[in-house]
């Protein structure tokens, strides 16, 4: 049990140490990338904005505002 004990008080002061520095915990839900259908149903939307004026302008947009500089 001294072993989870330790571990346990390390995740409780690294926790309090980000609530220290003004951070918060969240939850968040995100797809199951890992789920079977989840690679078709992306390349079904895909499929349906391919050539949509709209969605290309779009497009165009985020690549213009994107910063990446430093990225590796």
């Amino acid at each position: 049990m001294a072993m989870s004990t330790n571990t346990s008080e390390r995740v409780q002061k690294h926790r309090q140490a980000l609530r220290d520095a003004g951070m918060r915990p969240i939850q968040i839900w995100v797809p199951d990338t890992r789920r079977a259908g989840f690679a078709e149903e992306c390349r079904r939307q895909s499929r349906l904005l391919r050539g949509d004026a709209l969605e290309a302008e779009t497009l165009d947009w985020l690549e213009s505002v994107a910063d990446t500089e430093g990225w590796k």
